[in-house]
């Protein structure tokens, strides 16, 4: 549904004026703040969107929901004997933290005066530098938390509609995200707000995921470790096909009947550019590049697939003389493979300079909060092996492991 963050949906301002929920700050409140008359214009689409919205039904979020419960209806209908697959893109409770009442001011420890800031920060050490006061901190937090309950509200329709059909006996629902929110939380003495340029610590990284499965009872914990690719491999298993290209994810259906304990030994993320990490479940280690960060090549066809709508925002380099068609790494997808070397302007992941040898090691068992960093500790040449290994069976491309220097 239109309307959410960049989506240029609507290109004025509502002229009357009268759709507008109550007043808060722009897309770039963070940006003058710290850059005064300096700052870049930056442009977001929600800003105007906004002003459009009368009630709480029209905001982007329950519009989702509300079409999926409707979808439902209709395959209830017509699609009961041969399946179906409905996947929900549900952008909320993704920032603006904009809502209206009832939600508006739920969480808040005090009154609010003033515009609200419903465009969360993105900055390591907000409060703790004196960019963003204590009030503040916990008035965008309190925004996050109204606009987690307003969708929360909205998903319930849709299982208040899996519940009227009897769709729970023959029909799997899963419910993840692709990523989780830093809201200050701290790590090396600094609060962290956003998504920054810092490693995969726990609050972004280790998302929530549930499964209702046909069969199984509810309820239950599963401790294996997973990851987001998984849930593809789950879905094809399930429909009996097999993916046309190499994939490398591991079906959870046999997790989720109860037929293992484990489907993988590792599991891997990173930052373009930056940090790679692996993790064992246990474990976690985060390596940061070696060197100068190069070789560095992107492969990617996002130029075309998922452009920048975000006015004033660069977007990604484009590709030059130097860039090829190539394959997608240990696949036959075509990609544009594009190289760079020092001097040239980056993708915006790696923009900011890569964080060289600040490698990151936590024992999460212990340390949830990763508050101690083991690197230097026998366990990170375990860890190293490991991420290595991991590498090496996802076929990545040896310049990759060159930039970590982990080449051999």
């Amino acid at each position: 549904m239109r309307g959410h963050e960049g989506d240029p949906w609507k290109t004025w301002l509502d002229p009357s004026w009268i759709g507008v929920p109550s007043p808060a700050t722009t897309g770039d409140w963070w940006l003058k703040r710290q850059y005064g008359p300096h700052a870049p214009h930056l442009e977001r689409g929600y800003d105007r969107s906004r002003t459009y919205l009368r009630a709480e039904a029209e905001y982007p979020g329950p519009r989702t929901m509300t079409a999926a419960a409707e979808w439902l209806d209709g395959a209830a209908e017509h699609h009961r004997e041969g399946g179906f697959l409905l996947f929900v893109d549900e952008f909320d409770p993704h920032e603006p933290f904009d809502t209206p009442e009832p939600w508006q001011g739920r969480y808040e420890a005090e009154p609010w005066e003033g515009e609200r800031i419903i465009w969360p920060p993105y900055v390591v050490g907000g409060v703790s530098s004196g960019k963003l006061s204590e009030a503040e901190a916990r008035h965008v937090r309190a925004n996050y938390g109204a606009k987690l309950s307003m969708i929360d509200e909205w998903f319930g329709r849709v299982v208040a509609r899996l519940d009227e059909r009897g769709m729970w006996d023959d029909t799997a629902v899963i419910v993840c995200t692709d990523h989780g929110h830093y809201l200050g939380d701290e790590r090396d003495g600094r609060d962290i707000w956003g998504k920054p340029m810092v490693p995969q610590f726990e609050p972004l990284g280790h998302m929530p995921l549930l499964i209702h499965w046909p069969g199984v009872s509810g309820g239950g914990v599963c401790d294996a470790l997973t990851t987001s690719v998984d849930l593809h491999a789950t879905i094809a298993d399930v429909f009996g096909v097999q993916p046309a290209h190499r994939t490398h994810g591991r079906s959870l259906a046999p997790l989720l009947r109860g037929e293992a304990t484990s489907v993988r030994e590792w599991a891997i993320g990173g930052v373009f550019g930056n940090w790679v990490q692996v993790t064992d479940g246990r474990m976690k280690y985060a390596r940061a590049p070696e060197g100068d960060n190069f070789p560095l090549s992107m492969w990617s066809n996002r130029w075309s697939t998922m452009p920048l709508h975000v006015a004033g925002m660069a977007g990604l380099p484009k590709p030059d003389g130097r860039a090829r068609l190539d394959h997608m790494p240990g696949s036959e997808v075509p990609v544009i493979r594009q190289p760079f070397q020092a001097g040239d302007a980056l993708p915006f992941w790696a923009s900011g300079g890569a964080h060289l040898g600040e490698h990151h090691l936590y024992d999460i068992a212990v340390d949830p909060d990763e508050r101690e960093n083991r690197v230097g500790e026998a366990a990170e040449l375990r860890m190293i092996d490991l991420l290595r290994t991991a590498l090496l069976e996802v076929e990545a491309p040896v310049e990759h492991l060159a930039r970590l220097g982990l080449a051999t």
